[in-house]
């Protein structure tokens, strides 16, 4: 069921420099926008993913995921860089076009359907935003303890309790792959916690 979350784990190495830019082509938009995406934000959405080189498919949530959107976390390398840069402010109805250089995606080495150094092609449709574990106001709602740095256990009791305020099925492996994924690029010294130093220098741009 999580595959994409999986399938998108950011693939690439160093990239060039310059680096290539995204191109974003806005399809649809609401008329009213009450909110836009940023970096932390947790988002659901339906993607479809294609080879520009010859317009194949090799993704669809509407097709595999048992044709359910997917969530994710904006701006953290949770997905490749093409994501990370292609979806920023972007509205809850919004659907987007946005074409990915190889550097951004999954550069010479490629993955599974993709070949090395293909460009791809994804349309998205944002369904939902909202506020992930990862904004500087979150941190000490998930400091249960007031210690001053976040355990697992916490971060994935502010997940479950975000999810159950907006009234949505609580998915343990879902939250599961969040907390791992949080941890991996977060706590640079592995001692099992996220440091408020920790937390704050990766995310000062929030």
């Amino acid at each position: 069921m999580w595959g994409l979350f999986l399938f998108l784990i950011a693939a690439t190495g160093g990239a060039l420099i310059p680096e290539p830019e995204v191109q974003i082509q806005v399809l649809e938009k609401p008329f009213i926008c009450r909110r836009k995406t940023k970096n932390g934000d947790m988002l659901l959405v339906h993607s479809e993913g294609f080879l520009e080189k010859n317009g194949t498919m090799f993704y669809s949530t509407y097709k595999e995921n048992n044709g359910q959107p997917v969530w994710f976390t904006l701006g953290i390398k949770e997905v490749i860089k093409g994501w990370d840069k292609g979806l920023q402010d972007m509205c809850i109805g919004e659907k987007r076009k946005i074409t990915v250089p190889p550097s951004l995606g999954y550069g010479k080495e490629g993955k599974g359907k993709i070949a090395p150094d293909s460009t791809l092609i994804f349309v998205i449709d944002l369904m939902e935003i909202r506020n992930g574990p990862r904004s500087h106001e979150s941190f000490q709602e998930m400091d249960l303890n007031d210690d001053w740095k976040l355990s697992k256990a916490e971060v994935k009791a502010y997940l479950k309790a975000e999810f159950e305020k907006h009234g949505s099925e609580v998915n343990e492996t879902h939250h599961e792959v969040l907390v791992e994924s949080i941890f991996e690029k977060e706590d640079e010294d592995s001692d099992g916690f996220i440091s408020a130093r920790e937390f704050t220098y990766v995310h000062d741009e929030l």
